[in-house]
């Protein structure tokens, strides 16, 4: 019997301690000009924040993420990235982060008092010697819990479809209702149809390895294919893609954000080439993620775990957001990590092995 995840309960601070009784109501400064904030501004972190908006009324910022500024207006705060912030815009101004300009910042809501009751000890940081019977495990109870009642975000690296069984994995994990969006670049999508019409990633054979005759125009002519016909979704309906990663995107309807860089080629005609319309679109599918899953793709890990907080509300109630990075390079975790997405849970291995377990343990 599969154990039941539950969520932790989220501890909010106690405003009605001494310690705040003397903190002042925020200060706002109006914006210049568009694009641009006033002087001492404050960015928000990936932890919840509390903002005074009036003597003893402390507001918890929804919809937060990092290195954004806030702006307030009466009763409505909301927290925008700079080059969202209009002329005029009353922005939240402080730096300090336990109350003294009315901005608290709460890194202990979901902390269990399980201390370490020694100061020092071995295999405190997650390397490719740690072992992760346990990581599998509760990310198996945690995803049961989340296809029906949380936000699934997949981002994606090219590698795992270069193999015929990590390919077919993820598909049926798709398939199986535990995804909920897919973020990725133009190498995923490209190379997935490269191995629905030739069985190939990047000219070799995805099952043998072996290398095809001229197998390095693969992928180009994957590309020229799907432009041929106008879209990825067209090439579906004309029974050309039979089986990979985008198509249980599409016949699941499930949202594929793919941005682009400057190494793409082609690109497919759904890569969005605009950078800023691109991080607009991810940010749409992980403004309100719950369990966030990267795979084999450092800089899109980055990016992601950039535009995400360390915790989601829903209602009256806040809860943890879970963000893993799966990677052979613990260089990757570390980037990640030194990024400002401390919260992420980091499992040094590679995808393929990962992914034939992980959709053998859902099934």
């Amino acid at each position: 019997m599969p154990a039941q995840f539950e969520l932790p309960v989220y501890r909010p601070p106690d405003f009605t301690d001494e310690r705040f009784a003397d903190r002042p109501p925020v200060r706002t400064v109006r914006a210049e000009a568009d694009g641009i904030v006033p002087d001492g501004y404050h960015a928000t972190s990936i932890y919840p924040e509390y903002v005074q908006i009036a003597k003893g009324v402390w507001r918890l910022l929804e919809s937060s993420r990092m290195d954004c500024s806030v702006v307030i207006d009466g009763d409505s705060i909301e927290v925008k990235e700079f080059r969202r912030v209009r002329k005029g815009d009353r922005v939240l101004i402080g730096r300090s982060e336990e109350g003294e300009e009315g901005i608290y910042v709460h890194t202990s809501g979901f902390v269990e008092n399980s201390a370490r009751s020694e100061k020092f000890s071995f295999h405190t940081r997650r390397t490719r010697e740690t072992p992760f019977s346990r990581d599998y495990d509760s990310m198996y109870e945690l995803l049961r819990h989340e296809r029906d009642n949380g936000k699934i975000v997949w981002v994606l690296g090219p590698a795992l479809t270069f193999d015929f069984d990590s390919r077919y994995a993820m598909s049926v994990i798709i398939e199986s209702g535990y995804a909920h969006a897919v973020l990725a670049g133009n190498a995923l999508a490209t190379h997935d149809i490269e191995a629905a019409l030739y069985r190939t990633g990047l000219g070799q054979d995805i099952y043998t390895k072996e290398y095809r005759h001229l197998g390095h125009y693969h992928h180009l002519d994957a590309i020229n294919t799907v432009r041929r016909h106008g879209s990825m979704k067209h090439l579906f309906e004309k029974g050309l893609l039979k089986d990979g990663i985008v198509l249980a995107c599409i016949e699941r309807d499930i949202p594929l954000v793919l941005a682009g860089s400057i190494r793409d080629d082609g690109p497919l005609p759904e890569v969005i080439a605009d950078v800023y319309r691109a991080q607009d679109a991810m940010r749409g599918e992980v403004k309100n993620a719950t369990t966030v899953i990267a795979l084999a793709t450092q800089l899109h890990a980055i990016a992601t775990g950039n535009m995400l907080p360390s915790y989601q509300v829903t209602g009256d109630v806040v809860r943890p957001v879970y963000f893993y990075i799966v990677d052979v390079s613990e260089f990757a975790l570390d980037k990640l990590a030194n990024r400002g997405s401390l919260e992420v849970r980091g499992i040094v291995t590679n995808v393929q092995d990962f992914l034939i377990n992980l959709q053998r343990a859902l099934a």
